[in-house]
């Protein structure tokens, strides 16, 4: 359990759910975490769920958190790291989850010395089985990183990688679930073609991809020797695979990634 009080600057989607995974995972009690937020409702939505402290002064924040999580939109991270710079209060750590703005700008921003973590989480970590990756700022410390580690770690996996691969985890974890969720489409829009029904088509896909993915994070065993257990000679998943690789499948997706990438790389040269 932590002992650092945690403060959310943005109580969306991201905010909320890292607020609920840091509670819900035992890492922090509720009378340790405050919530700021322009929206009314979403502040009394979080408040009414977990107990929690919530203000629409980002500058509450500052005095209540020793550690600051700004889960808000990149436009508008420079004008909110710029307010909460004037006053830091008992922040002694900055982590943000900003997609693209990178940890030089954040610290322009901030006073000499400031600490700050840069965090790419993906959206299944409303879930609490999210994917980051996450790269330390010029000042921070080895115990920084041990604490966003346990926060990301609470509500899914949370890697350390130089910054420059931030882009890359982007275009990977960050950008993946709509890939898989594409998939999972595809996956069932063929059930239907070959005469299943929607439901019972989308229920196979849905649990083939969870099944799947959970033999592969359980098992010691290359992917490849996976599917070659799943593939009989002159059988039916060779078939398949013949189909998809005829079809560049592979290459497709490794295109995807590449191109989320470097569309990552040019938002943060803006």
């Amino acid at each position: 359990m932590l002992k650092e009080k945690i403060g959310v600057v943005g109580a969306g989607k991201i905010g909320s759910a890292i607020v609920r995974g840091v509670i819900r995972a035992g890492l922090v009690s509720s009378d340790q975490v405050m919530a700021s937020d322009v929206s009314d409702i979403l502040r009394q939505s979080l408040s009414d769920e977990l107990g929690i402290k919530v203000t629409a002064d980002n500058g509450e924040i500052c005095d209540f958190a020793d550690v600051a999580i700004l889960a808000v939109k990149p436009q508008i991270l420079d004008s909110i790291v710029k307010e909460m710079a004037k006053s830091l209060g008992n922040v002694n750590l900055l982590i943000s989850v900003a997609a693209g703005v990178p940890l030089s700008r954040i610290e322009a921003n901030l006073p000499r010395g400031a600490r700050v973590v840069r965090v790419m989480p993906n959206i299944s970590c409303v879930v609490g089985a999210g994917a980051a990756g996450y790269a330390a700022g010029s000042h921070a410390t080895a115990q920084d990183l041990e604490i966003v580690g346990s926060i990301l770690n609470s509500f899914g996996i949370g890697l350390p990688v130089e910054e420059k691969y931030l882009d890359a985890v982007t275009g990977l974890s960050g950008s993946g679930p709509a890939y898989v969720f594409l998939f999972i489409e595809a996956l069932a829009d063929g059930g239907v073609q070959v005469g299943l029904s929607r439901d019972v088509a989308l229920k196979l896909a849905l649990h083939t991809v969870y099944g799947s993915a959970r033999m592969a994070l359980e098992s010691s065993k290359h992917l490849g020797e996976l599917k070659d257990e799943v593939t009989s000679p002159g059988g039916t998943t060779i078939a398949g695979l013949y189909a998809l690789e005829q079809k560049g499948f592979k290459g497709a997706v490794m295109d995807a990634i590449v191109s989320a990438t470097k569309r990552s790389q040019e938002l943060g040269k803006r």
